[in-house]
């Protein structure tokens, strides 16, 4: 599993920020202008909260090769003055390209559509990460009043597919930046959300440095829920020398292990395998790893 970094590999569509080619062209029609960079301000509540460099970079360079695929969409505040309603990683990447005016739709909207508009527009793009979906849909709850079933009709998303997002927000804050950062997947988080809320960072932990599909998040999980806790050992801290041998042996081995210690001071190393295939694999790294 490997970390998304972003807009490379992604299609026309990521690059130039599109959704579907618009040729641009000024007409009363359309409500549409060439509007100077220095007069229009970014949404106090802007909902996108990254907006990655080295995407922006290509967006810039496409801009100065093809010019604005798509214009922005704006709302007039007054003689000299526009408020962001969508695009604003075009506009940012157009002061990068050294553009001093952008083409945009003009909306004569009020501050409540404005902010509703702006958030279900980024709601809508493919390249916002789970996270930032999720805080958008709270958002439209909390700020905007609207209940699950209206977000669902809203945002043209399933209900359900709405409530996994927002359940999302329940979980802990490692949890969430992984997501946010692109280590682990929404299908990783509902797995991990299975296991003890105690056991869930042990489990991303692992995820993350085995590189675990889903799949194995749910095996791992489902062995969590199996194993039954030893008593002598529930309310025992052991020195941090036992952290640091599993550590290492974790760092050599791909299985699971743990230390068991008896109130006598003995005790025994637990490696744990799933099948034949995880024994073969045992001693091939403890192969290579024996003097």
């Amino acid at each position: 599993m490997q970390k998304n970094r972003g807009g490379l590999g992604r299609g026309l569509s990521a690059i130039f920020d599109i959704e579907a080619p618009v040729v641009v062209a000024k007409t009363s029609a359309s409500n549409m202008e060439e509007i100077d960079l220095n007069k229009i301000i970014s949404n106090p509540k802007q909902p996108r909260t990254l907006f990655d460099k080295e995407s922006l970079d290509e967006l810039a360079n496409s801009i100065r090769t093809l010019g604005v695929i798509q214009p922005i969409t704006v709302r007039r505040n007054g003689v000299d003055s526009f408020t962001i309603i969508s695009g604003e990683r075009r506009c940012r990447a157009c002061q990068s390209a050294g553009l001093t005016s952008i083409p945009a739709y003009i909306r004569e909207v009020d501050d409540q559509t404005l902010h509703e508009m702006a958030i279900v527009e980024n709601i809508q793009r493919q390249d916002l990460n789970p996270i930032e979906v999720a805080l958008s849909l709270q958002r439209l709850i909390d700020e905007c009043n609207m209940t699950q079933d209206a977000l669902s009709i809203r945002v043209g998303k399933k209900r359900s597919t709405i409530a996994n997002y927002m359940r999302l927000l329940n979980m802990s804050l490692e949890i969430q930046s992984a997501l946010r950062d692109g280590y682990i997947t929404m299908g990783h988080a509902k797995a991990m959300a299975a296991a003890p809320d105690e056991q869930q960072l042990l489990v991303l932990k692992k995820t993350v440095k085995k590189e675990f599909s889903v799949r194995q998040v749910e095996e791992l999980v489902k062995n969590i829920a199996e194993q039954k806790p030893a008593k002598e050992v529930v309310d025992e801290e052991y020195p941090d020398s036992y952290n640091k041998l599993v550590e290492h042996l974790e760092n050599l081995f791909s299985q699971n292990i743990s230390i068991k210690r008896d109130k006598r001071g003995g005790g025994k190393i637990v490696v744990d395998f799933e099948n034949d295939l995880d024994i073969e694999k045992f001693i091939s790294n403890f192969e290579k790893h024996t003097i």
